[in-house]
């Protein structure tokens, strides 16, 4: 696989065994372990915070990856993001738009542009996040997955065709070690995951998927 892959890192500290402080540990432990790697970017989706709770998460992590080249993006929260210091953030499907978000960050303290990345499940709509402004796409579900095994995937045609759009496209849902190569044949500018980087040791999975 190419070194050139990119890789997404998205969190889940409720996988994590334990109380809420010694899951929030791990998840930071994790985050400094996918940084330390070589991540390009990771996604804290802890949708079930408080706004003052994920605040205090997401400027803990952009401490860990301040000298680091890993963007940490926050799932949905712009105040979030700019709070946090972080480089920009997800957008889930019928969130706001890329533009509005842009809107917001301008009127902010911000130096830099915000990275946005944006939930894809159609070729068409990994075309309209172009169209709009994303920086990326994340389309899914590729595979069928462990936890939802009831979805209809995407598959590796559907992906192919969505990588056809101006955009890079990060192929997710389901990937393993073993269909990710697939992936990037289809077109795919890299991969994103929670399991396979969460469960997994990360330093081991880039090497595998960077081909080291």
């Amino acid at each position: 696989m190419p070194e050139s892959a990119l890789l997404y890192y998205i969190t889940d500290r409720t996988a994590f065994p334990g109380d809420e402080r010694a899951r929030r540990l791990r998840l930071l432990d994790k985050i400094a372990e996918a940084a330390s790697a070589g991540v390009n970017y990771i996604q804290l989706r802890e949708k079930d915070l408080c706004t003052r709770d994920l605040e205090s998460l997401a400027r803990e992590a952009a401490g860990i990856i301040l000298r680091l080249r890993t963007a940490l993006l926050i799932n949905s929260r712009t105040d979030v993001a700019l709070a946090a210091s972080a480089a920009g953030v997800h957008l889930p499907a019928q969130d706001v738009s890329p533009a509005d978000v842009r809107a917001v960050w301008k009127h902010s303290t911000a130096i830099r542009e915000p990275r946005i990345s944006i939930s894809c499940h159609s070729p068409e709509e990994v075309v309209q996040a172009a169209a709009s402004g994303a920086n990326m796409a994340l389309f899914a579900p590729v595979f069928e997955k462990k936890d939802a095994p009831g979805t209809s995937p995407k598959g590796l045609d559907a992906l192919r065709q969505a990588c056809r759009a101006k955009i890079p496209v990060l192929a997710l849902g389901g990937v393993t070690l073993q269909n990710a190569e697939s992936c990037l044949q289809a077109g795919a500018a890299g991969i994103a995951a929670i399991r396979l980087f969460q469960e997994n040791d990360i330093v081991a999975i880039v090497c595998r998927l960077r081909g080291h």
